[in-house]
């Protein structure tokens, strides 16, 4: 019998769980462990509707309980808070609001799939509870930016003017395609509330070009044209009337301006009434603690204090390439433990990194949400299966050899709505296998942008809650 613990219930976390119970059915008895804060599983990417008060939040959320139940996985509520990898135990903080007194679980595999910190901390005066500005990273997050965004639209109802300002919040903040959405979908709800001309809308990034999104920008190929993410982005803000600041991190934030730096280290202020600023990512706090009681995290995590997996870590950006990237994502000191999702430490930036007069690095970090989160943990847990069956890791999910495809929604509705499909392939770019176009196969890659988008940015809302449910053919789900 083995146990296997698993640390996070978001996309990567809960398709390894799902995915390892399926395959060890009928192999033994085996006990899988999920350690997570919450009893639902929430689908992120449809928080921006909630965000803008189009979606209650109960409507991209899965309980856990009865999955679990129906696959044989056990739930623990809490936050993880030390791990023992060397005596292989985890101490679990509880949150299932009975439970007092910290609990300890023991393993034989353990898979990391905690996502972020969202480190609001980061940059003074950011985030909703000690700071000025909302965002979108979580159900109650959401939840607040609604109902803040809704109270302005009260106050442009009755003919007050205001400046909304969304984008990232820090120099190396990721998920720029969570602010696009929301800066598109602000926008055409105030058009179809009548109050949009009385709202100056800007875009502030950290992005070295538009349409960068933390993976180097994309390209596709339609019949004599290149066309770019970047072409893309100035077009539809041109379109919209969005003002944009890139190239920046932002220092500081008070009740009314964002402080921010460039390149250069040029300093600006932005005045602003309603703001919506992604946070930085950083690996959870969780203490990884030796046999003696040593911190072991100088060499499972890096600076950022997410895991270190099967990468070529240290190499510079310039050198940095696809077989780089990780491919089973298991630890290279502890052979048992793995990293997926956002808790994984990549090699390196895809988007050229720059240092400012001052010392801060502006460049957006990679995203490692949604799909290709969820592919990462289908590997991982894969891998688990087969040590557990005395086999070597064998099942890869190389971001430099996976598709990556993305639905932004711009206006959310079935009959006028419209959205940005986006397909790469491969996520990273990968030169050693396609020297000639830049690291990505462009005739593999799509960008297209209309009504059938919304509806496909809706078919998967269900699809991926009915999979992560767990419910019937969930499998064959892609």
């Amino acid at each position: 019998m083995s146990k296997t613990v698993i640390l996070g219930a978001g996309f990567a976390g809960q398709y390894a769980a799902l995915v390892l119970a399926d395959a060890l059915k009928g192999k033994g008895k085996h006990e899988i462990i999920v350690i997570n804060p919450t009893t639902t599983f929430t689908y992120i990417p449809s928080l921006i509707w909630v965000a803008v008060g189009q979606l209650p939040v109960k409507k991209v959320q899965v309980s856990l309980k009865p999955v679990y139940k129906r696959m044989g996985i056990t739930l623990v509520q809490g936050l993880a808070t030390e791990v023992h990898p060397d005596e292989q135990y985890v101490i679990v903080d509880p949150r299932d609001g009975q439970t007092k007194e910290p609990i300890r679980v023991d393993y034989d595999f353990i898979i990391n799939a905690t996502g972020p910190h969202l480190n609001f901390e980061g940059t003074p005066g950011l985030g909703p509870e000690a700071g000025h500005t909302y965002s979108i990273c979580t159900p109650a997050h959401a939840e607040q930016t609604a109902q803040r965004y809704l109270k302005w639209v009260e106050e442009l109802n009755k003919g007050r003017r205001a400046t909304f300002v969304v984008g990232t919040g820090h120099g190396t903040c990721t998920c720029q395609g969570a602010a696009f959405e929301f800066i598109s979908l602000l926008h055409n709800d105030l058009t179809d509330r009548g109050v949009r001309e009385r709202v100056d809308l800007r875009w502030l990034s950290n992005e070295p070009a538009l349409g960068d999104f933390g993976i180097d920008g994309f390209e596709t190929q339609m019949g004599p044209i290149t066309f770019t993410s970047r072409d893309l982005a100035e077009a539809l803000y041109k379109d919209y009337n969005i003002k944009a600041q890139i190239r920046s991190h932002v220092h500081r934030v008070d009740e009314h301006h964002i402080y921010t730096e460039d390149y250069d280290g040029n300093k600006n202020e932005i005045p602003y009434d309603f703001a919506m600023l992604i946070p930085q990512f950083k690996g959870k706090p969780i203490r990884y603690l030796g046999k003696d009681g040593n911190d072991l995290s100088g060499t499972l995590l890096n600076p950022a204090g997410f895991m270190k997996v099967d990468a070529v870590y240290g190499k510079p950006y310039e050198q940095l390439d696809g077989p780089d990237w990780p491919k089973t994502y298991q630890n290279p000191t502890y052979k048992n433990m793995f990293a997926v999702g956002i808790a994984f430490a990549p090699p390196g930036f895809m988007s050229k990194p720059y240092v400012s007069g001052t010392g801060m690095t502006i460049a957006p970090a990679i995203p490692r949400t949604g799909y290709t989160s969820e592919l990462t943990g289908k590997a991982a847990a894969l891998n688990v299966a087969e040590m557990i069956q005395g086999r070597e890791p064998c099942h890869t999910a190389s971001m430099a050899e996976t598709a990556g495809m993305c639905i932004a929604s711009l206006k959310n509705s079935l009959t006028r709505g419209s959205a940005c499909t986006i397909g790469i392939y491969p996520v990273v770019r990968n030169r050693e296998r396609f020297p000639e176009t830049s690291g990505r196969d462009v005739s593999a890659s799509t960008i297209e942008m209309g009504l059938a988008g919304a509806w496909f940015k809706r078919v998967l809302h269900h699809a991926f809650l009915h999979k992560l449910g767990g419910k019937l053919l969930w499998k064959y789900l892609p």
